[in-house]
């Protein structure tokens, strides 16, 4: 018996998401009583793999063929599925990104195994299986009791410490019998973003809303993340109105982020777009209206005019940058 779990790469390089995923499984497996295996798909160097084995991991599959230059989901099914069995694998966990809830339930089917979505904690039991998510666009709690031998998790980003251990893990090439499969999907083009940070991927974040009364008035904001070092995101009546484009837009029908930080200038806070950032571990809100929603999910609020803020907060910032 062991825990399973995918680690996604990009470009051969692992972030910050597989090292948290490497850390909650070996938390999870402790509580199991067994160990963890890592499977990696696609070309990573073997420095790099090594990487996953400070946080936990004690061995790691590796498959680097030809044929899995791209994610194609019934393929990496297979894969995943194949390395489960091999490991006798108790919880196969995932991260809660497209390409996570894209694989985990092609895998519950295949391995006949319960899942539960976007976990944000440790299981609470181990038998039965008993763990916690966010329900109602993070305004509850929900426990998952899972029935099945074999569990699946998708672990919510940002929802657990990364854990170093300095352990060492062993590197094993691993096929998964694939060479009958044809590849259902084909690469024609891929352009990549550059330039700026990628929302997904950033620590913090400097939004903006309608309060903020036109697309011209967002040069401040932009200062702000450049001094943070932050992503850019905006409100979908922002991205609606065509102020800013809609791959900055978060909330339930755009981008869902888990910052550490989450910078919010003149945005009311509705529903909708609390679902999306809801997750972020501080959110400071600046709006006029002492009654907006958004200080109800705020860490701290500012009640003011986010023209007169912003350049308060960006010449504060500087000077305590410079001591």
């Amino acid at each position: 018996m062991s825990v399973l779990v995918y680690t996604e790469n990009w470009d051969g390089k692992f972030k910050k998401l597989s090292f948290e995923l490497v850390s909650y499984a070996s938390k999870v497996a402790e509580t199991l009583g067994t160990t963890v295996t890592a499977i990696s798909i696609g070309k990573v160097e073997v420095a790099e793999l090594g990487k996953l084995g400070n946080y936990g991991a004690t061995t790691i599959l590796t498959v680097d063929t030809e044929k899995v230059a791209g994610l194609d989901n019934q393929l990496y099914t297979v894969i995943i599925a194949a390395a489960a069995e091999k490991t006798g694998a108790r919880a196969i966990i995932l991260s809660h990104n497209n390409t996570g809830k894209a694989l985990a339930p092609r895998l519950s089917v295949k391995l006949k195994a319960g899942l539960a979505p976007g976990v944000i904690a440790l299981p609470e039991s181990s038998d039965p299986f008993i763990v916690s998510k966010k329900v109602f666009s993070g305004k509850a709690f929900g426990r998952v009791k899972i029935n099945s031998e074999k569990v699946i998790l998708t672990l919510a980003q940002n929802s657990f410490e990364i854990i170093e251990s300095g352990g060492t893990a062993s590197i094993e090439p691993f096929d998964a019998g694939t060479g009958t499969l044809g590849v259902q999907t084909s690469i024609k083009d891929v352009q990549k973003q550059t330039g700026k940070i990628l929302l997904t991927d950033a620590e913090t974040v400097v939004s903006g809303g309608r309060g903020m009364k036109s697309g011209d008035n967002w040069q401040p904001l932009e200062e702000l993340a450049d001094i943070l070092g932050a992503a850019l995101a905006c409100s979908r009546p922002v991205s609606d109105e065509g102020w800013r484009s809609h791959d900055e837009h978060t909330g339930q029908t755009g981008k869902i982020i888990a910052p550490n930080l989450y910078l919010a200038f003149g945005i009311s806070g509705a529903i909708q777009h609390l679902a999306g950032v809801s997750s972020s571990k501080c959110i400071v809100a600046v709006n006029t209206d002492k009654d907006a929603p958004i200080f109800e999910a705020a860490d701290y609020g500012i009640i003011g005019d986010a023209a007169k803020v912003l350049p308060e907060l960006i010449n504060e910032i500087k000077t305590a940058k410079a001591q």
